[in-house]
């Protein structure tokens, strides 16, 4: 048939088929007779992902190393043939004359990937990347076991993915799922069933029929399992070979029965008989639902539990299942389908996800050039401390302004760990992330080693500062990798210690302590300060002993512009608290995720600016433009200025770019009262503002791109990393469940829930047991109601009563 629709004479020319199954068990699988055309007839209708099939023409008839002329006739034919009409799909294929003795012909593309061959692959490498590390970026690859001792700064990332790399053959088993999207046309016709998640994805949907193709064993089972809960009857298996399988009805007499079959060569399965119709008694009820399992419950409810922060408690999933199936499963079994969904989304396994880090690693430094990975094991390849920064943090951060916010944060998984983070602000004021690590807990040795990758990666600036809090062990890192650096208190850590300990002043210490922290001015810091220590003693020596410099505007030797405390780190936090239950390297993907979102929405976003600075600093210029007018400007000479803003004045030097109020030169951005000299004279405010607020350098920090990673099945991994199994680190388990709430500060007060029924507090609206009082109008009515009555409170209501 395909060499009637190619016009290829089979006596002369010869004809060898093959088609790619995407599946990382084979690579071709070759289409010889009938038989196999059917089965990738069956692809072609059943996967979601189309592939493509190659057609090879050889010539058997040569004359002294030529073509015979009915070859070359054919060959004429074949530039302008395509296959019209197969499986109701018409695309013309791509097809090329080519000098060689042999040629290639693409069948119309009901596969889209293109043909892999076998020989070894080579990670695509832009050669103008534009993301360039400022110094040798170290690999993880050094750590591993028998790295050449002479590469003491590893493979640089633009080297990486010019390797030629073998396939990735030792990944671990970790559950994938079955489809990775729908198929069209294909389901058990209830769309609230596929939207709502609870059948699973589309590839277990469908009726049984003969010659559909299942992926795996567990596929086809899965299939089955959905189909009997959702038909209301039940199978048992007759007979399980490891190359065919027989299941039949519970019920003796019944006919219905359902065999399939192992594809020669293929991890594939094919249903080969079907008996649909049950002879069984209508008034037969089985005892239980047996194909109600764990890991069927899991293919069900998993599309649910695709967003990491999604609450989806157990009593959820018996629910979910009782109202779409009808069957009832123990707290146990929906548990345990929880979890098992989790593995399947998650990559696995906890122990799992660190056998397929490594792997994970190359695919982000092959697919995201530049990037900064470091991977460090102890004894016995146990996991100890990982280091990631992508390229596009590398490059944005010289747009940025040089303060640096660090923090950490405990990780809530099987081997919990710690989380250690760097970002800061771009132009918009926004959060910045520059690099991440993990490692086993918050001591001098991790905080060393993450901020000495941090020093490698994105240099020193001599205006460089850090902000932290005084966790002991940052400090002492600081001090050691950054000597030169001013490193900074966050002012509200700070005041928490305050509070603790000094708890009998706490309104008085608050409103005078934030004050003299945020002023700009010397002479305003004096008179808050001795205001502050004469409302509350003994704080006095407790700030000093601290420093001065450490927590307020107006000592620091650098400028801190408006970062005086972690916020930002503690908003990143904030937004990660349910990714870091996660597995390592599904919690690494979500990190990388969450980057890419970030960097495609902002810089999506600095294109469409239009002004000359940002969106947040143009709001704030107009908005200390608006309070300028009301001041006066009285001329010295052309750059000294006096304004007058009531009963202050502040003198404004345009020649040295300073003002009395200091906010001018600590912040690069205008002040009232610069702005207020700015309506008088011809000066531009643009003309006044750091280029680190303008458009140009907020478009420039997010023009890097944080590439995607393709599917597991699609790696490409060399033999060394393959080979080399990451073991989890050595973690002392705790008696009884994790802890998933962090332990409050010192001095921090937690907010208490409120609930939205009742509108009291210390509990919500899921677990609320007050009754709701009803309207005295419906009170009335109600004369069993022991709810007492409300009393009336208006003096006309009064009135009425006392009619009444």
């Amino acid at each position: 048939m395909i060499a009637k629709l190619l016009n290829v004479d089979e006596s002369v020319r010869k004809m060898e088929l093959n088609f790619e199954t995407g599946v990382p068990f084979k690579p071709l699988y070759g289409v010889t007779d009938d038989r196999t055309l059917e089965l990738y007839m069956h692809h072609a209708r059943q996967e979601s992902t189309k592939y493509l099939l190659l057609v090879t023409v050889g010539e058997e008839s040569v004359t002294h190393g030529k073509v015979s002329d009915k070859a070359k006739t054919e060959d004429q034919n074949l530039s302008d043939s395509y296959i019209p009409g197969l499986d109701s799909i018409n695309e013309v294929p791509n097809m090329a004359n080519s000098s060689n003795t042999a040629e290639d012909h693409v069948l119309p593309e009901l596969f889209s990937n293109s043909y892999v061959n076998e020989m070894p692959m080579e990670m695509p490498c832009p050669a103008d990347s534009q993301f360039v590390s400022p110094s040798p970026i170290p690999s993880f690859v050094d750590v591993l076991p028998n790295a050449s001792e002479g590469n003491e700064q590893g493979t640089a990332a633009e080297d990486v993915c010019t390797t030629p790399v073998e396939p990735y053959q030792n990944v671990p088993p970790i559950p994938i799922s079955v489809v990775e999207a729908d198929v069209e046309g294909s389901g058990c016709g209830d769309q609230t069933c596929v939207e709502e998640g609870i059948y699973g994805e589309g590839g277990i949907l469908g009726e049984i029929e003969e010659h559909r193709i299942f992926r795996s064993k567990r596929e086809l089972m899965t299939c089955l399992s959905i189909s009997s809960m959702r038909e209301k009857f039940q199978y048992k298996v007759f007979k399980s070979k490891p190359t065919f399988v027989v299941v039949r009805c519970v019920h003796t007499s019944c006919s219905w029965r359902v065999r399939a079959k192992k594809l020669v060569e293929s991890e594939y399965w094919m249903v080969t008989k079907v008996e649909k119709k049950h002879t069984c008694p209508t008034d037969f009820k089985p005892v239980r639902r047996r194909q109600a399992t764990s890991w069927v419950v899991g293919e069900c409810v998993k599309r649910k539990l695709i967003n990491p922060g999604r609450v989806y408690r157990p009593r959820d999933v018996m629910d979910d299942m009782k109202r779409k199936f009808g069957v009832d499963i123990s707290y146990s079994v929906a548990w345990r389908g929880r979890e098992c969904a989790y593995d399947n989304l998650r990559l696995g396994t906890p122990e799992q996800s660190y056998k397929l880090l490594p792997g994970y690693l190359h695919m982000l430094m092959a697919t995201n050039p530049g990037s900064v990975v470091n991977l460090e094991v102890t004894d016995g390849n146990k996991f100890q401390y990982l280091f990631i920064a992508f390229a596009a943090s590398i490059h944005g951060f010289s747009y940025c302004r040089p303060v640096i916010s660090i923090d950490a944060t405990h990780l809530k998984g099987k081997y919990r760990g710690v989380l250690f983070t760097a970002v800061c602000h771009d132009a918009n004021q926004q959060i910045f992330p520059l690099a991440f690590g993990v490692g086993d807990s918050e001591n001098d040795a991790s905080w060393s080693w993450f901020l000495g990758r941090v020093k490698s990666v994105f240099g020193v600036n001599p205006a460089l500062v850090i902000v932290s809090d005084r966790h002991r062990s940052i400090n002492n890192a600081v001090q050691e990798v950054f000597p030169q650096a001013f490193h900074g208190i966050c002012m509200y850590h700070l005041l928490n210690n305050l509070k603790t300990k000094f708890r009998n002043k706490t309104k008085e210490l608050e409103q005078h302590y934030i004050r003299s922290a945020k002023t700009y001015n010397l002479q305003d810091f004096h008179v808050l300060f001795y205001t502050l220590c004469s409302a509350v003693p003994g704080v006095k020596e407790y700030l000093e002993a601290v420093g001065l410099d450490r927590w307020t505007r107006s000592h620091a030797p650098s400028r801190r512009y408006n970062i005086m405390t972690t916020n930002i780190s503690e908003s990143l936090n904030a937004v990660l608290v349910k990714v870091r239950e996660l597995p390592i390297t599904a919690f690494v993907n979500e990190i990388r995720l969450l980057c890419q979102k970030w960097f495609h929405e902002r810089r999506t976003k600095a294109a469409g600016c239009t002004t000359m600075m940002s969106k947040d600093i143009e709001t704030k210029l107009e908005e200390r433009k608006d309070r300028a007018q009301a001041m006066g400007v009285i001329c010295a000479d052309q750059y000294t200025f006096d304004v007058v803003d009531g009963d202050r004045n502040y003198c404004v030097d345009m020649a040295l770019w300073t003002c009395t109020c200091r906010k001018f030169q600590l912040d690069q951005l205008p002040c009232d009262h610069v702005l207020a000299v700015v309506r008088k004279t011809p000066y531009q405010a643009y003309d006044l503002c750091s280029l680190y607020y303008t458009r140009e350098f907020w478009h420039e920090t997010y023009r890097g791109v944080i590439s995607p990673i393709p599917h597991i099945s699609s790696w490409t991994i060399p033999q060394q990393i393959s080979e080399f199994e990451l073991q989890p680190p050595d973690v002392r388990t705790v008696a009884g469940r994790r802890r998933k709430r962090r332990l409050p500060s010192i001095g921090e007060e937690l907010p208490t829930p409120k609930c939205s029924r009742c509108k009291q507090r210390g509990h919500n609206r899921a677990t609320c047991q007050n009754p709701i009082a009803l309207h005295p109008a419906d009170e009335a009515e109600c004369p069993g109601s022991n709810l007492p009555t409300r009393q009336p409170t208006h003096p006309s209501d009064q009135q009425s009563m006392q009619q009444l």
